[in-house]
């Protein structure tokens, strides 16, 4: 959440960072991914149990057990094709999990493709996914650690064709302390972005965060509208939107990953936003993302609480699945 243009330290109101102790965030992640590590770790000892060495039909299950796990098959295919070529040194489940963590840590480490650094104020963020993914709430708990860190936060509201989405937004603005621009129903949501970017230059506004609609009342084509907001952004504050980001919710499995390839394709995405990976057993798809797109994983959803998004920490994801 490292801002580029900020040469200064914000400090922090009532000594909250937006995050939690590294310690407690492991020990959460750890009990919310427990439905995908019985899945993948337990898979593993059960498929160890009584053998000794890696054979055909042990490969073959496992890759039946990372294609379970929703990694995807692509995905699955080249971590079994690497461990077979390491089979005459792996001999028991803690080594094959040492080097599957090695091997998931490649694939998750992913730069972010164009996302910009703003060189002055504001750094604005698109927001986008189909609806029931837990956008606005994202959004809300985007702005409140923003927030929380000293940042001045505008939320536009630029969904305009759900009522309930700037409802909510509203109180999340009220509630994160941050300033919001919304219209009257069924507005042209291109009209709302910019003048949120209007109001953001003219206010000092340091982030701006984009709600968008997952889907349309109307036979307007769902990413020509999203199209036409980037545009709008970028013709009052050239290089923004700095980052397009995509809610994803984890639950739907590879649903998920054909989302990022139509959103990807339509305005081109900088990251990833995935939720509710604490309600579900397929917590591979986080990789089958990250692997298929290049695409960096920039937050993780794993509860109904602010503290409960963070930002993504591969290393601290591949141990607490293992």
């Amino acid at each position: 959440m490292n801002l580029g243009w900020f040469n200064k330290e914000k400090n922090p109101k009532n000594g909250d960072t937006g995050s939690s102790g590294s310690g407690s965030y492991f020990k959460r992640l750890k009990e919310r991914l427990s439905k995908t590590r019985k899945t993948l770790s337990g898979g593993l000892d059960k498929l160890f149990s009584g053998k000794q060495r890696i054979d055909d039909n042990l490969l073959e299950e496992l890759e039946e057990l990372l294609i379970t796990s929703d990694i995807g098959v692509q995905t699955a295919t080249g971590l079994i094709k690497s461990i077979s070529q390491k089979a005459s040194v792996i001999s028991g489940p803690d080594q094959i999990k040492e080097f599957l963590k090695q091997e998931l840590l490649v694939l998750l480490n992913n730069p972010a493709p164009g996302e910009q650094k703003p060189e002055s104020k504001p750094h604005v963020i698109m927001v986008v996914g189909v609806n029931g993914v837990g956008k606005t709430t994202t959004i809300g708990k985007l702005a409140t650690k923003y927030t929380a860190a000293g940042y001045k936060v505008l939320i536009a509201a630029a969904d305009t064709f759900r009522a309930a989405a700037v409802e909510q937004l509203t109180i999340w603005a009220e509630r994160a302390g941050a300033e919001i621009v919304k219209h009257r129903d069924n507005a042209d949501p291109a009209a709302v972005a910019y003048d949120s970017i209007e109001a953001a230059l003219a206010r000092n506004i340091d982030v701006v965060i984009i709600d968008t609609a997952g889907r349309l009342h109307t036979k307007t084509n769902l990413m020509e509208e999203l199209k036409k907001i980037k545009r709008s952004v970028s013709k009052k504050l050239p290089a923004a939107p700095h980052e397009i980001l995509l809610v994803l919710d984890a639950t739907t499995g590879q649903n998920a990953l054909a989302q990022t390839g139509l959103f990807n394709e339509a305005i081109g995405l900088t990251g990833i936003v995935l939720t509710k990976l604490d309600g579900t057993a397929k917590g591979g798809i986080v990789i089958s993302i990250c692997s298929s797109y290049k695409l960096p994983l920039k937050y993780i959803g794993i509860g109904e609480g602010i503290d409960d998004l963070q930002e993504f920490d591969p290393v601290t994801f591949v141990n607490a699945l293992f």
